[in-house]
């Protein structure tokens, strides 16, 4: 890193000279023109006439038939942020390979199959960053989650004979996805900063808020599989607690969010955490009530271990709007 002086010159403008290094690794010279753009996050871009929009490809290309790999590779595409995808095939789209390039475009926001011969089939992802909002995706995964851990938890009073939680997999895939791509382009490339209306910082505050709520949902897939194992539901003495302590926890997660995204004060975010650490200490009570001669003990142990993964969770998200907090420069203090 350099550092320059600002110099004054006629007509009440500033100068700062360029890096006779840089200039020249980019054939520049007196009399060239570039391009000067402010972002929103304070950042003052200078980008020569000849570079792209960015460091993120415009397109890319696959040259695998394997449909696990296809797809894993189609995954890793979109979150990149590339535009257009060319899959290379020597004859024909097999059935699975079809199945497996369809169940990426359909769960990925914006990407669909635009053209398909015997050679190869191109695949765009047409979503145009300023019509994307990452805090209302946040929300709206926020949304999701919880209301799948609130199904998953309610299932443990009607053991269910297939899990009431699958259905709605795609829909949180869906909302991270985007999110993620949103972020990985703005990262990339400065001018998707000012198109997603986000600063860099607070891209990656949401994209740890999301991967957080991917871990919550992880914690309420694996409470909907136990309800499923069990042949009826639990004692009350058992099941209201995990009832009780479910709301609690959903409500801080939810909470945090809120924070993450401004919508409450700060000192929410310190409530939340010490929130978070009493229902943590109860689950352990909880647990300790447990042993080997108490029906379903394996399966309420394995509920109340999603609940301590979703405080855990919800302990994170907190913690990411404590720091989106501070630097909004807003006071902290303690939550008890």
């Amino acid at each position: 890193m350099e550092t320059r002086k600002i110099q004054s010159v006629g007509g009440g403008s500033y100068t700062v000279s360029l890096p006779k290094g840089w200039a020249e690794s980019h054939d520049l010279t007196a009399g060239e023109t570039v391009t000067v753009h402010e972002h929103l996050d304070g950042v003052l871009a200078l980008q020569t006439g000849d570079r792209s929009d960015g460091e993120v490809p415009a397109s890319a290309d696959i040259d695998t038939t394997d449909p696990a790999v296809l797809e894993r590779a189609l995954r890793a595409v979109y979150a990149a942020g590339v535009r257009e995808v060319s899959i290379h095939h020597d004859q024909p789209l097999t059935e699975a390979q079809r199945d497996a390039i369809q169940r990426v475009t359909r769960g990925r926001v914006g990407m669909s199959i635009t053209r398909e011969s015997e050679a190869a089939t191109r695949v765009q992802i047409l979503l145009d960053s300023a019509e994307v909002s990452v805090s209302q995706s946040v929300r709206q995964l926020s949304f999701a989650v919880c209301s799948i851990h609130r199904d998953a938890v309610r299932a443990l009073a009607s053991p269910p004979a297939t899990s009431p939680v699958d259905s709605r997999r795609d829909q949180v895939d869906r909302l991270s996805a985007m999110v993620e791509r949103s972020v990985a382009r703005g990262m990339a490339d400065l001018g998707e900063v000012d198109a997603l209306g986000r600063t860099r910082s607070e891209l990656f505050e949401s994209w740890t808020a999301m991967r957080a709520l991917g871990r919550a949902h992880e914690a309420a897939t694996a409470i909907a599989d136990t309800a499923v194992s069990l042949d009826e539901a639990p004692a009350e003495r058992w099941l209201g607690p995990c009832r009780a302590l479910g709301d609690d926890v959903r409500q801080a997660l939810s909470g945090g969010i809120d924070v993450v995204l401004a919508d409450v004060e700060v000192s929410d975010a310190s409530r939340i955490i010490a929130d978070l650490r009493r229902i943590q200490r109860r689950l352990d009570e909880l647990s300790r009530g447990l042993d080997d001669t108490t029906e379903d003990a394996a399966a309420l142990r394995r509920v109340m271990r999603g609940l301590r993964r979703t405080a855990s969770s919800g302990t994170d998200v907190a913690e990411v709007g404590l720091r989106c907090a501070v630097r909004r420069g807003e006071s902290v203090a303690a939550g008890e």
